[in-house]
């Protein structure tokens, strides 16, 4: 394979739908690659031309229009398009043009077919045009995420090589001008073929070794030779290499069981690039397992906020592979409430021990295991009934302190609405808690109502777990008894109303700075939240996370058959839609938020959103007829 062609073939395996493809799979598709160059504004597609090829940006940028002429999308490096156009018809549905100076590679549709037929996985991604959101990744996928993935991955250009009879002062010399940590040493082809390539100009080679930085600190500089000393003399005449389609996972365990920290990438007997171990480790502490334990091990509050950007990376990370939203939700709850642990700690080693036992309690999003990137702290302090606020409350409000000043510093901004443990009013005893729950459920009035919906979400995170179980279980057993209770709440959870308007189509927020967009949370996942936790309370359900309670409801004839099927799936697919444009707004740089603009999203979302909102609205019209208010609570 010449130089060209293996350029394009490192290039296609980066991206999906090809980053999963065998080696041997790639090299059939790059081999059947033809090249176009299109300048700015140039038509690539135009409507119902015949189309036979599947379209790859290899450089530049296109935008994609509907049959009208109006946007549909714009791509960039590494995305496809044409691929409708095979599915169906061969005529073009979707006219392309280059936004910028663009290099396009076009893919035969005999390949593109053959591709369809034997990899599910990419025959997934073209015919849904996104990855599978849907459903939920095998959790053993997640666990072992470096088995998985192929070490080719995490190639960002080719390896520097010199011949045998260059001088270690040339040979340092390029490895300082790439900015590179090794050079790969090449010799004529000797007895072992296991290494033996032929370049671009069908000379062979042989790659006889590596010389690392390291090498020429303790083989050169140490031993005092001349600048102009072969490489040759000095490298080890040894080759541990991997093959690009190998795993991470295997590529660390060679890196630990030959005790090196340089592994050169072959594509069959050709070298492609060099993997260092801390291009693997710097891959693998994006894990949210890693950040967690690193957590722990920081000693103050400065170390901690200094991982404040691994957590949108391992969120990132979680979302380019697959993972659904209980995944992301799941691992961002126990990141933020392994912050919320660790500031405790810290808080403890400063005060010396509590004075009297308590509870922190994580509240909404948190406790729920449903946070996103996207949050604030919501937080609460339970209280022994043996606590004295003349002796003790100085404590517990530094330690308040401590925590709340910490996630902020850790980027959980405080709460606008004061639901902290700073508050006096959320730092009482147990007995004040079960006062104030049996009066909101008891005697239900607008701000207890609100309370409700904040606080009846609740878990704990440090301390005596009793306690707060204690409060879920007044929650559960008092509320499924509230009819008047269950009605108010099912009323207050109607405030908020999806984004549909005559003939299903989307209503925009007209708020300024978010303008023709829709807010996913505000429109979508929060009132859905909202109304699953009524028909929870109704049930006497004491899970906290949304899927939990409608497994629970699941067990209830609280609903007709299909329907919580319908509000799982509508949550599922509203939940990654949020998520997917979180994670495009840190790959701009830009700060994440809630909303989307229509025109960015792909047809088959839109109608998949429309079908959520859909549902919600259905649901939420059934709330008043399943908690009516009685007539004499109500006057």
């Amino acid at each position: 394979m010449d130089v060209e062609l293996l350029e394009i073939r490192q290039h296609m395996g980066r991206f999906p739908p090809f980053e999963t493809l065998t080696d041997a799979m790639l090299d059939e598709v790059v081999d059947s690659v033809e090249v176009a160059y299109f300048k700015a504004g140039e038509e690539i597609l135009t409507l119902d031309q015949e189309l036979h090829e599947l379209c790859y940006i290899r450089s530049g940028a296109v935008e994609v229009f509907r049959r009208g002429g109006e946007l549909h999308n714009r791509l960039g490096e590494g995305d496809i398009f044409g691929q409708l156009s095979l599915l169906r018809h061969h005529r073009v549905r979707y006219p392309a043009k280059a936004m910028e100076d663009t290099l396009i590679y076009f893919i035969p549709e005999e390949m593109f077919q053959r591709l369809c037929e034997v990899d599910d996985e990419f025959a997934d991604f073209v015919e849904l045009q996104r990855p599978r959101m849907e459903s939920a990744v095998e959790q053993q996928k997640k666990n072992n995420d470096m088995i998985v993935t192929r070490v080719r991955k995490l190639l960002t250009r080719y390896p520097v090589m010199v011949e045998a009879s260059t001088t270690v002062q040339e040979a340092a010399r390029q490895i300082g001008d790439f900015q590179a940590s090794a050079v790969l040493v090449l010799d004529e082809p000797g007895d072992n073929p296991r290494y033996t390539f032929r370049d671009s100009e069908d000379r062979a080679w042989q790659v006889r070794g590596i010389l690392t930085d390291s090498d020429f600190r303790t083989r050169v500089v140490a031993e005092g030779r001349p600048p102009d000393t072969p490489v040759g003399d000095v490298v080890v005449n040894k080759v541990i290499a991997v093959q690009s389609d190998e795993s991470v996972h295997e590529a660390m365990l060679c890196m630990l069981r030959n005790n090196i920290h340089h592994l050169p990438v072959m594509h069959r007997r050709r070298p492609v690039g060099i993997v260092h171990l801390s291009d693997i480790i710097r891959y693998e502490t994006q894990s949210s397992l890693y950040l967690v334990s690193n957590i722990f091990n920081q000693p103050n509050v400065e170390g901690l906020a200094r991982l404040a950007p691994d957590v949108s990376a391992a969120f990132m990370r979680m979302v380019e592979e697959g993972a659904d939203s209980r995944m992301v939700g799941s691992a961002l709850s126990t990141i933020g409430r392994s912050f919320t642990r660790r500031l405790l700690e810290l808080a403890e080693e400063t005060l010396g021990p509590p004075p009297v036992p308590y509870c922190f309690m994580a509240l909404g999003s948190m406790a729920r295991n449903e946070q996103s990137i996207v949050t604030d702290q919501d937080n609460a302090l339970v209280l022994s009934d043996d606590f004295d606020p003349e002796q003790h409350d100085e404590y517990f409000l530094e330690m308040a302190r401590i925590v709340s000043d910490g996630l902020d510093a850790c980027g959980y901004p405080y709460c606008k609405g004061d639901i902290m443990a700073t508050n006096e009013q959320w730092r009482q005893p147990l007995a004040v808690w079960k006062r104030y729950f049996t009066e909101w459920i008891e005697q239900p009035n607008p701000e207890r109502l609100l309370h409700s919906s904040i606080f009846f979400d609740l878990d704990s995170v440090y301390g005596e777990d009793v306690m707060v179980e204690q409060l879920q279980d007044l929650v559960a057993e008092k509320a499924s008894q509230s009819p008047f209770f269950l009605a108010a709440m099912a009323r207050n959870s109607l405030n908020r109303t999806p984004p549909l308007g005559f003939f299903r189509t989307f209503v925009m927020e007209k708020d300024g700075k978010h303008n023709n967009s829709i807010n996913l949370k505000r429109r979508g996942t929060a009132p859905l939240v909202d109304l699953i936790r009524v028909h929870a309370l109704a049930c006497g359900s004491r899970s906290q996370n949304s899927f939990e309670r409608l497994d629970d409801i699941d067990r209830t004839s609280l609903l007709a058959p299909g329907v919580s099927d319908r509000l799982r799936y509508s949550l599922e697919l509203m939940s990654m839609s949020r998520i997917r444009h979180q994670v495009i707004d840190l790959e701009h740089e830009q700060p994440p938020d809630n909303n989307i603009e229509p025109e960015n999203v792909s047809s088959r979302e839109r109608h998949n959103l429309k079908e959520a909102f859909q549902a919600l609205s259905h649901a939420q019209k059934f709330l008043k007829f399943r908690y009516p208010m009685s007539s004499s609570r109500s006057r």
